[in-house]
């Protein structure tokens, strides 16, 4: 995994050409570059052959239940927020065959389901999305069981972050304590200046192989300054963001807020359709499903990503313990801002937004978090606005 040198590294001066050498030599090492892209109008993480692949001018404007593409003043690469998904999609898959078997001789045999890892070079990732996988670390390799199909998939992985300058207004981050400028976990870390006849970027190593890919690309030495440019930009990143998430004894408002009003309030609005869920970086939920064929001789069993708000995830002998859409966010929110810092130590939430841009009834959890404390009005802005 990706590691971070404790004291910065020699800053790297780059041009717009050299993002497109990063990635042939990502490639000439046998990764999948995957990063940033423009596809059924949205800016989403797909596979990336060159510079062309990149949202090159675009950025995108969120706001509660509402997500928009819109062309920038200028041509920068990386001049948006959050993609629509993480980095989740890629190394804790929505559905993979745990195993396959076929009826020989009249027994059922278990067929070798054992094919390599892909290995993915991850371009434009967000602090947020590195807070959100540091997070699934400690949940899917650090707890006392070990998922090996993440744990094979991330140990693979090179991580080429950026320094994010155009915050969305659903961001919140900074008050999660991941971003907006990343701190740690990545090989190569990118901050983009696209600034009229100079459009360049400073590259810092994080890592000894984000060192080694640095050198085989070449650049001069940043000017003196140039790390000190880096942080007033990730400062300047902060101060516009407009959202934030007070977490000062925010465990012990929760548990305490079980028979809250605002729940039935939240509920009149919830769909329960599970969006916040599957945008979310480090929700983590599955579910194992077993199917066979029709000649009963092929069967295959499946994990996939399951959720708080379907009726059948908290069904067990007699029928789902959670009926109402008022418990299934109950559930969620709860776990997310409070229970997970008992199971794992920390919160669950990085702050990224993602679940108030993609919830269809516009329900933002930094105001539902306010309200539960007692200091925020109920929103009567309509979805999108």
């Amino acid at each position: 995994m990706s590691t971070t040198h404790t004291a910065p590294a020699t800053a790297v001066n780059l041009g717009l050409d050299s993002i497109s050498g990063l990635i042939q030599i990502l490639k000439k090492h046998g990764y999948e570059v995957v990063g940033p892209t423009v596809r059924d109008g949205a800016i989403v993480y797909g596979p990336v052959q060159d510079i062309g692949d990149l949202p090159q001018g675009w950025t995108a404007e969120q706001s509660p239940g509402r997500y928009r593409l819109r062309r920038r003043d200028d041509e920068a690469l990386f001049g948006y927020a959050t993609p629509a998904y993480g980095l989740k999609r890629f190394l804790h898959p929505p559905e993979v065959r745990l195993f396959h078997a076929e009826r020989q001789n009249g027994e059922f045999v278990i067929l070798d389901n054992n094919s390599p890892p892909p290995q993915y070079a991850f371009l434009g990732v967000r602090a947020c999305d590195l807070a959100a996988m540091a997070k699934l670390d400690r949940v899917l390799i650090r707890d006392r069981y070990s998922d090996a199909i993440y744990r094979e998939r991330r140990e693979a992985a090179f991580l080429v972050a950026v320094t994010c300058t155009e915050p969305a207004a659903t961001c919140f981050c900074a008050s999660m304590g991941a971003g907006p400028m990343p701190q740690s976990g990545y090989d190569i870390l990118l901050t983009e200046f696209a600034e009229p006849g100079n459009h360049t970027f400073v590259a810092q190593a994080g890592s000894e192989r984000g060192g080694e890919i640095l050198s085989e690309l070449g650049g001069a030495k940043a000017p003196a300054g140039a790390v000190k440019k880096v942080h007033q930009t990730a400062a300047q990143t902060a101060s516009r963001l407009v959202k934030s998430l007070d977490t000062n004894g925010i465990q012990e408002a929760l548990y305490e807020a079980f028979e809250h009003p605002r729940w039935d309030q939240i509920a009149a609005r919830c769909l329960a359709c599970a969006n916040c869920t599957m945008v979310c970086p480090t929700c983590f939920c599955v579910t194992v499903e077993d199917v066979s064929d029709v000649t009963l001789r092929h069967a295959e069993r499946w994990r996939r990503w399951d959720s708080c708000f379907t009726q059948n995830f908290s069904y067990i002998h007699g029928g789902s313990v959670r009926l109402s859409p008022k418990s299934r966010y109950r559930q969620w929110m709860t776990h997310k801002l409070a229970a997970w810092q008992d199971q794992f130590g920390e919160s669950g939430c990085v702050g990224c937004g993602r679940c108030i841009t993609w919830c269809p009834a516009g329900i933002d959890i930094t105001e539902e978090a306010a309200a539960i404390r007692g200091n925020a009005a109920v929103s009567s802005a309509p979805v999108g606005e």
